[in-house]
């Protein structure tokens, strides 16, 4: 019973796309690292009215998602989880959305059925990475959020098993490997 217990607990860490790091704290103002630049953050009010998603506030709503999706940057990793105590990637997506009332569903593989799917080439600031992570690559156990493009340089918000909520490069050998599909939901 016991080395079930622990086979299945082996299983659930290595499918699981999160990380721990201990959570930093959560100021008006911060500035994030990604990459050699560093982008200014400021936290958006929860009783900020959200703007209707049409083509020209798509944009907008973007960047309110993307700087809510920043405000948990150091959040240590925690499977299922979906507050600053801990969460995994598909609960920061959820929870980012969310703020802005964008219902999304709650695992990465579900996510990954919502919304267009789009070329690499297109992907812009608030699409969606997809990635498989697990010995199953084309299954899909991971989600990013774009926050930022600059030429081919495409870099994402996620949550990681080894360093929690965190920005990384699609040019990272890891990632640019795993990496499935992107899809855009605004």
């Amino acid at each position: 019973m016991m080395r079930k217990f622990l086979s299945l607990a082996v299983i659930l860490l290595v499918v699981s796309c999160g990380a721990s790091k201990k959570k930093t704290s959560v100021s008006t103002e911060r500035k994030i690292s990604v990459g050699p630049s560093v982008v200014t953050v400021e936290n958006t009010s929860k009783n900020t009215k959200a703007v209707e998603v049409k083509s020209v506030a798509a944009p907008i709503k973007s960047k309110q998602i993307i700087n809510t999706a920043l405000t948990f940057s150091g959040t240590r990793y925690k499977f299922g989880g979906t507050t600053t105590k801990g969460m995994d990637c598909s609960g920061l997506l959820y929870v980012s959305f969310a703020e802005h009332d964008i219902d999304l569903p709650r695992a990465s593989y579900q996510i990954a059925k919502e919304g267009e799917s789009i070329d690499l080439k297109q992907v812009t600031e608030g699409d969606l990475l997809f990635f498989g992570t697990s010995n199953r690559k084309k299954s899909i156990n991971h989600v990013g959020l774009v926050v930022s493009v600059d030429g081919d340089d495409i870099k994402f918000i996620h949550s990681t098993t080894s360093r929690g909520v965190i920005v990384s490069s699609l040019r990272e050998g890891y990632w640019n490997f795993a990496f499935i599909k992107a899809t855009r939901i605004l």
